[in-house]
């Protein structure tokens, strides 16, 4: 993944729901093109910081049982409010089920108390060596670099 959008993770209650934040910052690159005179963060990065949430849920119930965790679709997602540089935004994810392969969410993302983004989702999860068997050593590199994101994502305060 190119970008990290979520800065920390505030609370997690494996198989159930996980609150993250990210501090949006005018030094993010792709706030300089979207847009010059008005940077806001990008739809689809508020969505992909509700993805990359609920992914560490997945990781974390499932013992980090897969490498790849990806959107699978996306419904009823709702945009309310822009969210500038020097914003917080604080995503909430609850799954409604989390199965071997799939799992599927609701969330929703709140800035200054305001309900800015809200979405229903579901993610596929699978190991690369599910298809191609000489890619285990690949799997389990990214496992790896997984566990230690979340164990700076996760750190206390």
């Amino acid at each position: 993944m190119r970008f990290v959008l979520i800065d920390k993770i505030v609370s997690l209650e494996e198989g159930k729901t996980l609150t993250a934040v990210k501090c949006v910052s005018l030094a993010e690159e792709y706030l300089g093109d979207h847009f010059p005179t008005f940077p806001v963060l990008p739809g689809v990065l508020l969505l992909q910081g509700l993805v990359e949430s609920a992914s560490w849920l997945v990781r974390k119930t499932e013992a980090f049982a897969h490498s790849m965790i990806l959107l699978e679709e996306a419904r009823n997602v709702k945009y309310k409010s822009f969210l500038a540089p020097g914003s917080r935004i604080e995503y909430t994810v609850q799954a409604k089920v989390i199965e071997e392969n799939v799992s599927r969410f609701t969330g929703c993302g709140v800035a200054d108390g305001e309900k800015i983004l809200e979405a229903r989702f579901g993610l596929r999860h699978f190991n690369l060596a599910d298809r191609t068997p000489a890619m285990a050593a690949t799997d389990a590199q990214v496992i790896q670099a997984m566990k230690t994101r979340y164990s700076l994502l996760a750190q206390q305060s």
